[in-house]
């Protein structure tokens, strides 16, 4: 893992190494960690899942390419994908230069009690970073 990047205190992560923020809104935002940026090598393709799609936590529904292999992307909170970071897919390689700017997707949660569970079965950041 790049020494200079830890994970961050704000947000949580899953065991597959994607990260999670809760917004102010309500919705979830999702993207890669650093160590998996790291991991993959240079990115050079986004699959993003299509805007209207309703996705359950843990379920495969991205993918990221890199010069060294695919990676499928899981959702870690249920909900309906409500935003794309279309940027990010235009210009793959800014998930190398900082994963947690180059968010994937967001998710707005059918049922605030159910992503509350599904955020707190998640990784702190002193855990995931621990995994690593």
């Amino acid at each position: 893992m790049n020494a200079s990047v830890k994970p961050a205190a704000n947000l949580k992560y899953s065991a597959s190494h994607e990260w999670a923020k809760l917004e102010a809104d309500g919705t979830v935002t999702i993207g890669i960690t650093d160590h998996a940026q790291e991991a993959l090598g240079d990115i050079v393709f986004l699959e993003l899942p299509a805007l209207g799609r309703v996705v359950k936590a843990g379920e495969e529904c991205a993918v990221v390419e890199s010069v060294k292999a695919a990676s499928d992307i899981y959702s870690p909170v249920s909900g309906e994908v409500v935003d794309i970071n279309q940027a990010a897919a235009d210009a793959p390689e800014s998930v190398n230069a900082d994963a947690y700017a180059a968010w994937l997707f967001r998710v707005k949660p059918a049922d605030a009690a159910q992503c509350a569970t599904e955020l707190d079965g998640l990784l702190d950041a002193a855990a995931y970073g621990a995994t690593l």
